[in-house]
C-alpha cells in the first residue's frame, strides 16, 4: 500500500498510490529549491492529489520552520548548527538528515571582466569581509583597475552565505561579510545573477546550478585550492572529486520524523531519495556516491534520526561527507 513505504524507488504506479493525497510543505534553501522542484514535478505527475509547496527563503529559515512544525521538509545547503539542533530537540521534533547532491559554490564576475583570471582565498577575504572590505579592484591587486567593486551576495539567512563565511576562514576569526553601500545582499539568487550581469565591475557567488543556467551571461572565476596552489574552475568533475576546494559542499533535505509517518510524505521522500542522482543532475548539481544514498536509505528504514555534523560536545564535525555521514556519527 502507499503507506507501507515499501516502494524503494518510489515508483508507486499502482492504483492505491495514485489515490494518495495530502499536503507537503518544503521550506529552506534557495540552492536546494531547484532539486525539490524537479522532485515535485515528477512526483506530482504520478500523484496529482498530493499538493507540494516549495519555498526558498534560506536554510536558516527552513530549520526554524521545521522547529515550529510549519513544514514537513527543510531544504538545507549547510548542515544544522548545534543551536538549531537544540531548538528542534526542545520542540520535540525528530528528524532524518538526507544528503541529496554536491554543489560547488561558484564565484562569478561580469562577462566583460577580463582582468580577474583567478582568485585566492586571501583575495576573497579582502573583497568580501567587513573588516577588510576592499573598495576598488586595485585594492585587491595593483595591476587591476581602480574601479569600485560591486558585490552581490546571498543574505544572512542563506546557508550559502554561512558556508562562504566558513570556507574562506572568516568564521574562525569571527568576521562577518560586508554589508556596506557597495554590497547587495539577497536571498533571491536571481537578483544576484542580474546584479552581476548588469554591472561590469561586479562580483557575486551562489550555487553552481544558478551559474550553469546563466553561463552565457556570467563567468565563473577559478579559485586557487590552498592545498595544491592550483586554480580550479568549478565543474561537475572538480566538484565531485573535491579538487574544487574549499567550495564543494553537500546539499540536504531534512525530514520531520512525525511527518515521515504519513503515507504521502513517506512516498515522496522515498521517491526523492530513490531518484536523487537523476534529480540532482536535472537541476544542474552533482550526484553523490551511491553508498551515501544507501546509508540515508538504511537510516530511514532503521529509524536512525539526528544530525551527523554536530558531535556530542556540540562541536561541528569537519571532513569529507563520506567520513562524516556514518551511522556511528549520528547525534540525536
Amino acid at each position: 500500500s502507499a503507506t507501507s513505504g515499501s516502494a524503494k524507488s518510489g515508483s508507486g504506479g499502482d492504483a492505491a498510490a495514485s489515490a494518495l493525497s495530502g499536503e507537503i510543505s518544503i521550506e529552506g534553501s534557495s540552492t536546494v529549491e531547484p532539486i525539490s522542484i524537479k522532485a515535485r514535478e515528477k512526483f506530482s505527475a504520478m500523484h496529482p492529489k498530493v499538493n507540494i509547496s516549495v519555498s526558498g527563503q534560506g536554510t536558516s529559515n527552513g530549520y526554524a520552520a521545521l522547529g515550529r512544525k510549519e513544514c514537513e521538509i527543510c531544504d538545507a545547503s549547510r548542515p544544522m548548527k548545534a543551536s538549531e539542533m537544540k531548538t528542534l530537540a526542545e520542540n520535540g521534533v525528530g528528524f532524518y538528515e538526507i544528503p541529496v547532491a554536491f554543489d560547488g559554490l561558484t564565484i562569478v564576475v561580469n562577462k566583460k571582466n577580463d582582468f580577474v583570471q583567478e582568485l585566492t582565498i586571501e583575495q576573497l577575504n579582502s573583497i568580501f569581509r567587513e573588516d577588510l572590505a576592499a573598495k576598488t579592484w586595485k585594492d585587491v591587486n595593483d595591476a587591476w583597475p581602480a574601479e569600485p567593486i560591486a558585490i552581490f551576495a546571498p543574505g544572512v539567512k542563506s546557508g550559502t552565505h554561512d558556508y562562504f563565511v566558513e570556507a574562506i576562514g572568516a568564521k574562525k576569526e569571527n568576521k562577518p561579510l560586508r554589508s556596506d553601500e557597495q554590497t547587495t545582499l539577497s536571498e533571491d539568487d536571481k537578483t544576484l545573477v542580474i546584479g552581476v550581469r548588469e554591472s561590469q565591475f561586479a562580483i557575486g557567488f551562489f550555487g553552481y546550478a544558478y551559474f550553469d543556467a546563466n553561463r552565457d551571461d556570467l563567468r565563473a572565476v577559478p579559485i586557487v585550492n590552498p592545498d595544491t596552489d592550483k586554480a580550479v574552475t568549478p565543474s561537475f568533475e572538480t566538484i565531485e572529486s573535491g579538487e574544487y576546494f574549499p567550495f564543494s559542499r553537500p546539499l540536504f533535505i531534512v525530514v520531520s520524523a512525525d511527518a515521515w509517518q504519513r503515507g504521502e510524505v513517506r512516498e515522496f521522500v522515498d521517491y526523492y531519495l530513490g531518484n536523487a542522482a537523476d534529480l540532482a543532475r536535472a537541476a544542474g548539481y552533482v550526484p553523490l556516491p551511491d553508498s551515501i544514498y544507501q546509508t540515508a536509505r538504511d537510516h530511514l528504514d532503521q529509524e536512525v534520526m539526528g544530525t551527523h555534523f554536530v558531535d556530542a560536545d556540540g562541536k561541528a564535525r569537519e571532513g569529507k561527507l563520506a567520513e562524516i555521514y556514518t551511522t556511528e556519527n549520528v547525534n540525536k
